[in-house]
């Protein structure tokens, strides 16, 4: 008998049609269907865990500060004590126990790999096992994945990444909570102070955006401006934070003609928007319906296991090109209201193959979010939502670029500059997808121009300027006032995620810093969501996400530098993907992680010393080189910053910099402690 294991009941059954299984034997949602030699189960995601603490030592049940860091020698894995949980593991015991062959149809990503590892693991394995890796339910994907199923070694690589991360979430969130709670949140354990991998630089990332918009110092300038034929110009000079300066230069253009001096215009092209990966979508969604990431997540899912999208948890934004083949196909079963933007691509000239769209080096495990082309019926105003922008993104890549028009227009009056600029669209091509209005599309190459966000304002088309041409104008000076930084949505959270922190606009920059992001694309939604449920933050007017109070004093207390830098955890994201990649040995992670959670409990342990009593501490002006919210003060027994309290724990002892030195020696000592190297702890991961 071979023995098929799906993660979700409603897979298993249509993984069992396609095999013939079809003789039921279920109980409540436990059991499993037979036939045609084979039997199909499921798990209910997962079913086994890590074990907890006291499962390694009695004595780690209690919380104590001299356990730390608690370090299994050997980790293991128990059942989830849920009732219904248990029982479906020991129908899928007795049946591996009976299988002369297992197939592994988990989801195809890290997360399924390591919940059927961890079950075989745990039913006692002992036969052969392949590996189904399918990127959609169809019945036609299930088909051409049993008649390609792969070894189970081709994917241990897989299953050690996510070990890893399972590993190393546990070690770090365990040791960090307790460390934490226990060093600054007393006995009370009601509320523990929460510490994770990746919740905790997520956090940082918000409370750190908070402070700067609550620190934000708005500075005035001024702002040049003329209109001349209804268009308005802006000065070449930009902003003047000289009040006279811009005055006078109002004052030398009054009343003066308004000269054109050159008319430029370029055509080019717009690529149309990118296939969706998972943060993209979620990101699109929050934007255009206020979807949270969780909701598209499992939006998303839920039209995956209906077979009308493919995988969804993934952060490509290509195919492969043995896709190209179906894209026909898929094209010709979108229904209503997608048969007339279908229509012109299959008119009979070949659909365009563009090196934006198939990449086979973009592309690992999986490809970008796409159709299946399966009739569509009955879904939820959501669902129709995410399906509607999914379909429109990848029918667009198959349209020709949009051809525009791109004036540049200067002017001057007297010795100030003007300039103003336009487009005009000359073409529409992929835009009428969003649009409607099919135009007849034409086989040309993508091969020039950039990416377009369909929701950029347009820029206003300008009237025929000739050079040469005066008249009148209507200048204006417009006082403004520098803004800070906004608060955070999900849709930019998570684009901050993606990136380590690091504002990051053009859309090949950020496909390369993927490997480097906070998280998964599959994990980010929850990540967000945790921070919610345990009170970190809230959302408020216009969909911000602020730090509560509870959150911006956990991030003032923890002084390790490791725990809340998006970079580095991002570089941390980077060493699971070698792992996956065999290019770096998972136990060089741990051991690393091991080592970091040493220095970690050492450095949280030390002494703290005491803040200095007020008539001891005298300020220097000097601000902070570290965090530059403060200024340094001059203590007791060191220099330190003012800021101490909102988390900046910079510090020079006196023995380095003695309490005698001059300002400007103090400055010196900071100017040239920065400029020697300094050794940054290892990623320790």
């Amino acid at each position: 008998m071979i023995v098929c294991i799906a993660e979700k009941p409603s897979v298993a059954r249509d993984i069992a049609s396609i095999l013939g299984a079809n003789h039921r034997q279920v109980d409540h949602g436990v059991g499993y269907m037979e036939g045609n030699g084979y039997a199909v189960t499921w798990t209910f995601g997962h079913l086994c865990t890590l074990k907890e603490p006291h499962d390694y030592t009695p004595s780690w049940k209690s919380w104590s500060l001299s356990s730390l860091p608690m370090i299994p020698e050997r980790f293991g894995i128990k059942p989830i004590p849920i009732e219904h949980y248990q029982r479906q593991l020991e129908v899928i015991e007795r049946l591996v126990s009976q299988a002369t062959e297992v197939i592994n149809c988990g989801d195809a990503g890290q997360e399924g790999e390591l919940i059927q590892r961890w079950v075989l693991q745990k039913a006692g394995c002992r036969v052969p096992v392949r590996r189904l890796w399918i990127s959609s339910l169809t019945d036609e994907a299930i088909r051409e994945g049993f008649e390609h199923l792969r070894d189970e070694a081709d994917y241990q690589s897989l299953y050690e990444a996510g070990l890893a991360r399972a590993i190393g979430d546990w070690l770090l969130g365990m040791n960090a909570t307790r460390l934490y709670t226990l060093r600054y949140g007393g006995s009370d354990r009601k509320q523990p102070l929460s510490i994770g991998r990746v919740q905790t630089p997520t956090l940082a990332l918000i409370v750190e955006r908070q402070e700067t918009i609550e620190h934000f110092q708005s500075e005035t300038y001024w702002e040049l401006k003329t209109r001349y034929r209804e268009v308005l110009f802006s000065a070449d000079k930009g902003k003047y934070t000289d009040k006279a300066k811009a005055e006078a230069a109002l004052s030398s253009i009054i009343g003066k003609p308004f000269s054109i001096t050159s008319v430029k215009k370029k055509d080019g092209k717009e690529s149309a928007p990118k296939l969706f990966d998972l943060t993209s979508l979620q990101v699109a969604c929050n934007k255009k319906f206020n979807m949270s990431a969780e909701e598209t997540l499992a939006t998303i899912q839920s039209l995956y296991e209906k077979k009308l999208t493919t995988y969804p948890r993934v952060d490509t934004t290509y195919l492969s090109e043995d896709l190209y083949p179906k894209v026909a196909g898929i094209l010709r079963g979108l229904v209503t209201p997608y048969p007339t933007l279908v229509a012109p691509l299959l008119s009979g000239a070949p659909i365009r193959k563009d090196k934006k769209v198939f990449d086979n080096k973009k592309v690992t495990d999986h490809h970008a979010i796409i159709p299946t082309g399966q009739r569509t019926g009955g879904l939820s105003e959501r669902e129709q939502q995410v399906y509607d922008l999914v379909a429109r993104h990848f029918i667009a890549v198959f349209y020709p670029d949009c051809k525009v028009s791109t004036t540049t227009v200067e002017g001057a009056v007297e010795r100030v500059k003007f300039k103003t600029s336009g487009k005009e669209i000359l073409k529409p091509g992929w835009r009428v997808v969003f649009e409607g209005n099919a135009p007849e599309p034409t086989n040309e190459s993508n091969s020039t121009g950039k990416t377009s966000d369909t929701e950029e304002p347009q820029e206003a088309l300008l009237p025929n300027f000739v050079v040469g041409e005066q008249g009148e104008h209507l200048p204006e000076l417009k006082e403004r006032q520098t803004q800070p930084p906004k608060y955070y949505t999900e849709a930019t959270l998570l684009r901050a995620m993606e990136t380590a922190g690091k504002l990051v606009e053009d859309e090949e920059l950020r496909e390369a810093m993927k490997e480097n992001g906070i998280g998964r694309p599959s994990t980010r939604a929850n990540i967000i969501e945790t921070l919610f449920k345990r009170g970190y933050i809230v959302k408020v007017k216009k969909n911000q996400i602020h730090a509560t109070d509870t959150g911006r004093q956990l991030i003032g207390l923890i002084n390790y530098e490791l725990l809340k830098s998006a970079a580095l955890t991002g570089q941390w994201e980077y060493k699971l993907r070698q792992i996956e990649r065999r290019e770096l040995e998972t136990k060089s992670f741990i051991d690393e992680l091991k080592a970091m959670l040493y220095q970690l409990t050492q450095s949280v342990l030390a002494p703290q010393p005491s803040p200095p009593k007020p008539e001891e501490v005298r300020s220097t002006e000097i601000p902070c080189p570290r965090c530059g919210r403060g200024v340094l003060l001059r203590g007791r027994t060191a220099f330190g910053c003012s800021a101490y309290h909102e988390g900046c724990d910079y510090r020079i002892p006196f023995d380095l910099c003695p309490e005698t030195s001059s300002i400007e020696a103090l400055q010196r000592y900071i100017e040239r402690s920065q400029q020697e190297p300094v050794e940054e702890p290892s990623l320790l991961f």
